[in-house]
């Protein structure tokens, strides 16, 4: 089984940044991917890192976030730059057994509990 534990959450003014971390235990694990959900709305794919350097983004978050990975802690980072009040939300990371890339949250096998980014106006 793996075990999906997100941190770094937290309240920022609009413009602001901050970074998310996710460390993953357990088994050995594929893509790494970063979905988040505000309230009422659907889950929606925020970016995902398949293994060594290819990296996709939503096309709302391109040239203001980026996905890293360090395979040797099995931890992948979200940084957020120049945060809007509409990236309000749940964070959620979430990885897959194997590295094919989807932005289908039903894709992927393991979820970690989520953690909250809050930007004000």
């Amino acid at each position: 089984q793996v075990q999906l534990v997100e941190s770094g959450g937290g309240l920022v003014q609009a413009g602001g940044s901050l970074r998310l971390s996710c460390a993953a235990s357990g088994r050995s694990i594929g893509i790494m991917a970063w979905f988040r959900q505000a309230p009422g709305k659907e889950r929606e794919f925020v970016a995902a890192h398949t293994n060594g350097v290819t990296k996709y983004y939503a096309d709302s978050v391109k040239g203001r976030f980026t996905i890293s990975r360090d395979n040797t802690k099995n931890t992948v980072y979200l940084q957020m730059n120049s945060l809007k009040p509409e990236d309000t939300a749940v964070h959620y990371c979430a990885a897959g057994k194997n590295y094919k890339m989807s932005t289908t949250p039903s894709d992927y096998e393991y979820w970690g509990p989520g953690t909250q980014v809050t930007v004000s106006s």
